[in-house]
């Protein structure tokens, strides 16, 4: 089974090529890289495609403004499932973010385009919602370098990115879902206590400074707007695959303290 990776070398997408590679599936990368433009959509796409069974769309573009984030996902999302089209693909799979819809960030508003023109588009899909990656809180402290990490205030349930890949690997390789079950990890967290805890396992010394977004984007993510719903008629515990194993000081342990060991 051949299954095309949109954006893998990218954080996510490196670890569903591992992953593919690991169940006997046969991965092609979609990347500038590679030779192909998601966006342009004109330039090696096709090709690409050739033969493909499925693809999981875990591209991604930087930015918090909405425009240009709706304008990504947007053409990514129509180029993949036109050209999907052509090639007989039989299954789209996309990842997007737990509280997208309820979280006013310009970037959501891309993430929410991206949701829309899956669904709408021609061909059988699944769109996986996970909550903000165990990595999410290194960014957060390598966007400013300096002496002050500047934090968001923001409840989270982070997962590790190696798991999102298994589960999209798994739902890539099975029947289309339609929306999949929201994906979190094991315990909710304080993004400013991550990024703490972070600090002291490399051995820094930043002064991590908290802000509070404004109005109802503020309100949302230091409440409940990020974390995963559980499903109506069950505990989100007894959710297939609403769960990952990994805790973020496990994740530290393994990742963060070894890289600095290995580092010295």
């Amino acid at each position: 089974m051949r299954v095309a990776v949109a954006g893998g070398t990218g954080l996510v997408g490196r670890y569903v090529v591992e992953e593919l590679v690991a169940a006997g599936r046969e991965p092609v990368v979609l990347s500038r890289s590679r030779g192909v433009d998601l966006v342009a959509g004109s330039a090696g796409l096709d090709a690409a495609l050739d033969g493909v069974d499925a693809v999981v769309d875990v591209s991604n573009v930087t930015t918090t403004s909405a425009r240009k984030s709706v304008a990504f996902f947007d053409a990514v999302g129509r180029n993949l499932l036109d050209a999907g089209e052509r090639a007989g693909v039989r299954h789209h799979v996309a990842l997007s973010i737990v509280g997208i819809d309820r979280v006013g960030l310009g970037y959501y508003q891309g993430k929410l385009r991206q949701e829309a023109v899956v669904k709408d588009g021609p061909l059988p899909w699944t769109v996986l919602r996970a909550t903000q990656f165990h990595e999410f809180a290194e960014q957060t402290l390598d966007r400013v370098p300096g002496p002050f990490a500047v934090v968001p205030r923001m409840r989270t349930q982070p997962i590790a990115a190696r798991e999102v890949a298994r589960h999209l690997v798994k739902l890539a390789t099975g029947p289309a879902q339609g929306m999949a079950p929201d994906l979190a990890g094991p315990r909710v967290e304080q993004l400013v206590d991550m990024v703490r805890r972070l600090l002291r396992a490399r051995g820094e010394r930043r002064l991590v400074v908290p802000v509070r977004m404004p109005g109802a984007v503020g309100a949302a993510m230091t409440g409940d707007g990020q974390l995963p719903v559980a499903d109506a008629d069950a505990d989100a515990a007894d959710v297939p695959g609403a769960r990952g194993g990994q805790t973020f000081d496990e994740w530290l342990a393994r990742h963060v303290v070894r890289d600095t060991a290995q580092g010295g």
